[in-house]
């Protein structure tokens, strides 16, 4: 039997660029080969140097580094994210991400901290499933 999520009806979200969700605890970004890539097409160097300045290999996988104060090395204040077009996956489905669409107190809890939850596009509960049901890496 299957129960009717608390999202049945969607939730809007527009990424504000502001950096709530680059920034503060540290954590991991993974990257998979081909966003690693793109991400170093976009600034102008070869994979392997990216990889090099902004990655770092992490169980088995790449993850993207922090800065010193925990955000994201391609997070630039001011004016956002360097790699927003091409970001890896796990920054392109925030906050879609099961933990976050558990319940909706947990939803509520990470909008009190970002100003794009709750506005703009409404995405359907099947979208919302597709990427909350996938893993990060």
């Amino acid at each position: 039997m299957s129960t009717i999520p608390w999202y049945a009806n969607g939730l809007r979200f527009s990424c504000q660029r502001c950096g709530s969700c680059c920034t503060g605890a540290p954590g991991y970004v993974w990257l998979q080969s081909e966003e690693a890539t793109a991400i170093a097409a976009r600034l102008g160097m070869e994979s392997a140097g990216f990889i090099s300045r902004y990655a770092r290999r992490v169980d088995g996988g790449l993850s993207l580094r922090e800065e010193a104060d925990g955000r994201c090395v391609l997070f630039e204040s001011g004016s956002g994210c360097r790699a927003y077009e091409v970001r890896p996956r796990q920054c392109r489905t925030w906050p879609f991400w099961a933990r976050i669409v558990a319940t909706r107190a947990a939803w509520e809890r990470e909008a009190a901290d970002c100003p794009g939850m709750g506005v703009g596009e409404l995405v359907g509960q099947d979208e919302i499933d597709d990427v909350s049901r996938s893993p990060d890496r």
